[in-house]
């Protein structure tokens, strides 16, 4: 959907020092297979060569559904796709140009949206296949804990959102929703200084620009990667934000707090550490605190396909750590620019119109 990323949703997831063996060692009960050192395309440094565009759409989810194993068949994978591709089918159809119009104030569905219309399907693309690793389609990102599910808030986390000087600044819409599960505070939409960074066309939605990286489910799906051997460069598709890895260095101040954090790198043999901290308030990953520590792993497969790992740690917001993964494919694909909010029209209707609502409310009186 290159020709489409003009548009945004307006209205609109290792143990830390051995992540690259996390599925030998059984935490995730699948087998990893190394790469095949001689496909590997390296740089004249001999580190691996993990420069490209990836596609990361993808219909695995962040969190496995009860009971569904790691792994799913062929036969399985192949089943949920097609009921996919024929429910988007379905959704391409052509819309009756005399169809009733959404009523007043939306249908009444969750969110700050009320479904009072907006991106149909021929916008999105969310992806059309399962993520494949070791040959084998998942049915989650996270590996660990094993039921493929985020651990649990700590009682300080439960608390924390549901205090009312709460203000999740998210950065997706989905965290700023109203039907957010666990959230009772405030929402991002219930003040306009606090509205979210990518509604502001500020950061981009669903920890796309991460860390940790993760798929949109949506759209914009690309990540281009630049490497030299001081830095390396991930861009990403959605809002254009670039996240610049600086190699072999030391974090930041601790005063020095950034949106995406700050991420210091090396290489692990062939596989690129990340490791990051020094977050603001501002982003709170799933309701995590300023304090998040995420470690990535970059792992060269073969030519065109790279293993991304992460691991969460934030003993304030979860019971214990997690970890995900899926396979980041390279694509032929262009980034083309990426421009929303010119003018930034939608921020002053919307306070035009909660005056024009007060005035008629003091007039009814």
């Amino acid at each position: 959907m290159r020709e489409r990323t003009l548009l945004l949703y307006a209205a609109a997831a290792v143990g830390i020092a051995g992540l690259s063996l996390i599925a030998a060692t059984g935490q995730s009960g699948v087998p990893a297979k190394k790469a095949t050192t001689a496909a590997i395309p390296r740089l004249a440094d001999g580190h691996p060569d993990l420069q490209g565009t990836y596609d990361l759409a993808t219909l695995t989810p962040v969190e496995r559904r009860a009971g569904m194993p790691l792994v799913l068949s062929d036969t399985e994978a192949a089943r949920l796709e097609q009921e996919v591709a024929q429910r988007t089918d379905a959704l391409a159809a052509p819309i009756k140009g005399d169809r009733d119009a959404p009523p007043k104030g939306g249908d009444g569905s969750p969110g700050p949206y009320g479904n009072v219309g907006g991106y149909n399907n021929f916008w999105l693309e969310p992806g059309s296949h399962y993520t494949v690793l070791d040959g084998q389609p998942r049915a989650s990102l996270v590996i660990d804990p094993p039921d493929g599910r985020v651990p649990a808030l700590t009682p300080g986390a439960r608390q924390r959102r549901s205090t009312s000087d709460y203000s999740p600044r998210p950065t997706s819409d989905q965290a700023a929703r109203e039907d957010d599960p666990g959230f009772e505070g405030p929402t991002a939409y219930d003040d306009p200084e606090i509205r979210p960074l990518a509604e502001r066309c500020l950061l981009g939605f669903s920890s796309t620009s991460g860390p940790p990286i993760l798929p949109t489910y949506f759209y914009n799906n690309l990540h281009q990667i630049v490497q030299s051997p001081d830095s390396v460069m991930i861009l990403t598709e959605m809002v254009h934000d670039a996240r610049i890895i600086r190699m072999n260095a030391q974090h930041a101040p601790k005063n020095v707090r950034k949106w995406l954090g700050d991420s210091v790198g090396h290489w692990d043999g062939d596989t690129l550490v990340v490791d990051t901290t020094n977050f603001t308030d501002r982003t709170r990953f799933r309701g995590s605190t300023d304090n998040l520590h995420v470690i990535e792993r970059l792992i060269r497969m073969d030519a065109r396909t790279l293993r991304y790992q992460f691991t969460i740690d934030d003993p304030a917001t979860w019971t214990k750590p997690w970890t995900g993964e899926y396979a980041w494919p390279m694509t032929d694909s262009r980034i083309y620019e990426y421009a929303c909010h010119e003018g930034n029209y939608a921020l002053g209707n919307i306070l035009r119109g909660a005056r024009q609502k007060e005035r008629d409310e003091r007039g009814k009186n």
